[in-house]
């Protein structure tokens, strides 16, 4: 699901409605402040943008960015998303 684009692994994701975008973001918050990693995202409407790289090691790909987007990818799985 993410691929590698402007230095940062990336995904875009749709859902079915705003609610469903929303309640993913919120699983992917408390995923993230568990590994005190965040992701720069975006939100409009029912589509989520997310871009992974590591701040703190010049914004860089890292094995911190993999492990938060396999994370990300299985919640993802519980929703029907484009």
């Amino acid at each position: 699901m993410f691929e590698i684009k402007d230095n940062c692994l990336f995904a875009k994701f749709q859902f079915k409605n705003f609610r469903e975008a929303f309640a993913f973001m919120t699983e992917v918050a408390l995923v993230s402040e568990k590994l005190d990693h965040h992701p720069s995202w975006t939100n409009v409407w029912d589509i989520v943008e997310i871009s992974l790289n590591t701040h703190s090691s010049g914004n860089i790909i890292t094995e911190k960015d993999h492990e938060l987007a396999k994370k990300i990818e299985s919640i993802v799985k519980k929703y029907n998303v484009k």
